[in-house]
């Protein structure tokens, strides 16, 4: 074991609030421990983080009745309030965050094992988020600000909210994904129900009393428990306008299936994804095997946009495998804290295992293990392992396996890894290495056509947050980003009145008493 710095010293969190009606309760009923992966004592021991709330029907149901309450059919004080006064609470929100920075990103690494540079980037970036989040609300707003005229018709046009949102975030980035759902559904003037993920649970309790103190009550819920013992009730009651939910697909269908009135159901998905790398026989392989290294393992390979599978073309195929498999057993494992560690420990207990059984059903199947450290097992980690040549045999050739295994497939017909694509039950994202304008060109018009976005010559990734961030098939409903995000949680509203003496006098009187919320001018700086 490692030696723990003082100043990453972690004391049990005993998380005994949940957020209701706008008061922070106390909760009187049954714990669940949650464990690092990461061991406190010379003889490997999961470290015991605290405990949170095992919360059931009763709690959900409150919740929901909460946001419902809160939004009140539309009447509520949070779905109505003036656009600037809304801003003002997420900026009361953001200021009172950014003091959480340090136990945040302390509790990141703990629960997680995520690196102490990028939980520092986590929570940095989540805070610009809200910032951009803001700038572009203004931006939407001083747009729908005006009247527009069209056939003798006066119309104001603007988004309002769409009402109850149950918002599920991930483990991988359980404050910046999570926050990318959550802002701007609150933000648009939804009422929110949010339910942090199994892992990295507590990393959201240093921020639970700026939620209390920032919003209007029932605006914004959060509470703890198993999805199927807590959201499975919320969603059946009906009361749920909106799922917001970054996981996999069988979640993702388990909870639309419960609402009793699916179509009226609006679905933000974030989904699974087999992200492949092609490498091109003209790529440059010194960037190609980098961006590669990032892609595969960067987080141990837990992100959706990370690159599940890599295609070689056969001419480059010997060098690229031995390089790339040098640079991955030079990685660093340790522990989060620790100056250059790229692989930490993974939060999931069984993952080693499940990692494990795909490197054996490969071999079975005809793969071997690249690189000398593939595979080899830590109390709390299995080392990747590149494994070649894989093919459709094989399970992880088929299964996301959000950790640190790498196939790598060899090509010789570049119609190879695109009929792939075309029959994957996923389409996020794509990395294209090569330099040949004649041969990239078709590529590239083709591969837009089966995923969302292509990388050329860089990893996949989902930033910057400016750009949509979406996907095909199973891999994502709805489009995330700055922007697509206020459009996703809303919808287009508006006033319309047909032009007259009558109602012409009426709308101006509307403008100059400035007593409707939606009938206004403002222009918010």
């Amino acid at each position: 074991m490692a030696t723990i710095p003082p100043e990453f010293a972690i004391t049990p969190i005993k998380q005994e609030t949940w957020l209701v009606d706008g008061e922070l309760k106390t909760w009187t009923g049954k714990y669940t421990d949650v464990f690092s992966p990461i061991s406190s004592t010379d003889d490997y021991q999961p470290t015991r983080l605290g405990s949170i709330p095992a919360m059931g029907e009763a709690e959900g149901l409150e919740a929901v009745n909460s946001a419902a309450k809160a939004y009140n059919k539309g009447q509520g004080l949070w779905p109505t309030m003036k656009v600037a006064d809304r801003i003002k609470c997420m900026e009361k929100f953001t200021a009172k965050m950014k003091a959480t920075r340090e136990e945040v990103v302390k509790l990141l690494m703990w629960e997680i094992g995520k690196s102490l540079g990028d939980s520092q980037k986590e929570f940095d970036r989540t805070i610009d988020y809200i910032y951009n989040t803001i700038e572009e609300y203004k931006k939407m707003d001083r747009e729908g600000a005006r009247f527009q005229k069209s056939e003798g018709v006066h119309a104001m046009v603007r988004r309002g909210p769409l009402g109850v949102v149950l918002c599920l975030g991930p483990y991988n980035y359980p404050i910046n994904e999570t926050f990318s759902l959550l802002i701007p559904a609150l933000i648009m003037g939804n009422t929110v129900i949010l339910k942090p993920p199994k892992f990295g649970v507590l990393a959201l309790s240093p921020i639970l009393p700026a939620f209390a103190e920032s919003f209007p009550p029932g605006a914004i819920n959060i509470i703890y428990g198993r999805g199927r013992e807590v959201a499975g009730p919320i969603v059946q009651t009906g009361k749920v306008d909106v799922l917001a939910l970054i996981g996999n697909s069988t979640s993702a269908r388990a909870l639309q299936d419960q609402h009793p009135h699916k179509n009226r159901l609006r679905m933000i998905f974030s989904l699974e994804a087999k992200n492949p790398a092609i490498v091109l026989p003209d790529a440059d392989l010194d960037l190609a095997i980098e961006e590669c290294i990032t892609g595969t393992l960067s987080f141990n390979g837990q992100r959706c946009t990370a690159l599940k599978i890599v295609y070689v073309h056969e001419a480059v195929a010997d060098e690229f495998n031995r390089r790339f498999s040098e640079k991955v057993d030079a990685m660093k494992f340790g522990n989060p804290w620790e100056p250059g560690v790229k692989l930490t420990p993974l939060p999931e207990p069984d993952k080693p295992d499940y990692i494990q059984g795909l490197i054996d059903d490969a071999k079975r199947h005809g793969a071997k293990i690249l690189n000398a450290k593939g595979g080899e097992h830590y109390d709390n980690y299995i080392f990747p392992a590149v494994m070649y040549p894989v093919n459709k045999e094989m399970r992880m050739y088929h299964e996301e396996q959000f950790g640190p295994v790498i196939p790598v497939i060899p090509f010789k017909d570049i119609n190879e890894p695109l009929d792939d694509m075309a029959e994957s039950n996923y389409g996020q994202q794509v990395s294209l290495f090569g330099k040949d304008v004649n041969t990239l060109a078709p590529l590239i018009d083709a591969l837009t056509n089966l995923v969302c976005r292509v990388n050329l010559n860089s990893s996949c990734q989902r930033g910057p947050d400016v750009f949509p961030f979406t996907g095909r098939k199973d891999s994502a409903a709805g489009t995330l980003s700055i922007y697509d995000g206020l459009r996703s949680f809303s919808i287009r509203t508006f006033v319309a009145a047909k032009e007259n003496a009558y109602n012409n006098a009426i709308l101006t009187d509307l403008l100059d008493s400035k007593k409707s919320n939606f009938i206004n001018t403002d222009y918010i700086l």
